[in-house]
């Protein structure tokens, strides 16, 4: 029987999921860029390195250190994906939300994304915190291009909400009680790698972006589609292109998210641990 190529990619990964761990998530938790160490607070089960996955794509990037990590934050069964699959490391695009997709068929109910993302918005600054209400994602390809997989969701999904409104207002409220400033707004997703140019930054602007980066989107329009709870954070790493005379690097993403990721962790963990007591267990 002839099987759609990138279903049957995905179930050769679930099947060797299958075979190497025992365990069903509740949350799925992918950790961005200099915030990979959140999983060194949980209470790991076991790890499962991507190049252990047949055929699964493996990160490249400085910072992502490229396997899953299964295990409790409090008592709420999560799986981490410490190291992302970026569109710019030259995969197709039905590779790189291959990730999310797998914690889907593990179990996972909700999606939170987390990403350094240079600031767009004036009133933002390095080392603030955005919860993602909206997004862009009309500057990479489409996951969902190409036959649709009706084993994974309908041809044409709605994306009225991808950022659970139930899942935000709970996040929201965990920031007030933690006391971590926590702002609002839409995520852009451009491919990269190279940094935007300061009229691409305006063009942002002008769309109604807040927030720009290399990821995220694509991962949420493929988690909508299986019918995932979805929500996201940015740590604003940097102001974007052409708002500060300092060039951008890497390595300032990598600082300003090790220098906030104390209030990270806090805010996650917390998050994280309301989710599942109010949302997934009523």
């Amino acid at each position: 029987m002839w099987m759609n190529k990138v279903y049957d990619k995905l179930s050769r990964c679930y099947e060797c999921f299958r075979n190497k761990v025992d365990f069903k998530p509740e949350i799925a938790l992918v950790l961005g860029s200099g915030l990979g160490d959140f999983a060194d607070g949980i209470e790991v089960v076991c790890e499962l390195d991507y190049h252990e996955i047949e055929g699964f794509p493996v990160s490249t990037v400085p910072g992502h250190q490229g396997k899953y990590i299964f295990g409790y934050v409090g008592d709420v069964p999560v799986v981490c994906m410490q190291g992302r699959v970026h569109y710019y490391e030259g995969y197709d695009i039905s590779d790189v939300v291959l990730p999310i997709r797998l914690m889907k068929l593990m179990g996972a109910k909700v999606l939170f994304l987390t990403n350094a993302g240079g600031g767009v918005n004036y009133d933002f600054r390095p080392g603030d915190f955005m919860l993602i209400k909206d997004q862009i994602s009309s500057f990479v390809p489409s996951p969902l291009i190409g036959e649709n997989i009706d084993e994974l969701g309908a041809r044409f999904p709605d994306m009225s909400e991808i950022y659970d409104i139930s899942l935000r207002k709970v996040i929201k409220k965990t920031a007030a009680e933690l006391d971590i400033d926590l702002k609002e707004g839409t995520y852009l997703q451009f491919t990269g790698p190279a940094y935007e140019t300061p009229a691409e930054i305006r063009m942002a602007r002008v769309l109604g972006a807040d927030v720009v980066g290399m990821s995220t989107a694509c991962e949420a329009v493929a988690a909508n589609h299986m019918g995932m709870m979805i929500c996201g954070i940015s740590c604003i790493s940097n102001l974007a292109s052409g708002m500060s005379v300092a060039p951008l690097s890497h390595k300032e993403v990598q600082e300003t998210a090790d220098r906030v990721s104390g209030d990270f962790k806090k805010l996650v963990t917390e998050s994280i641990k309301n989710i599942h007591e109010k949302i997934l267990v009523k």
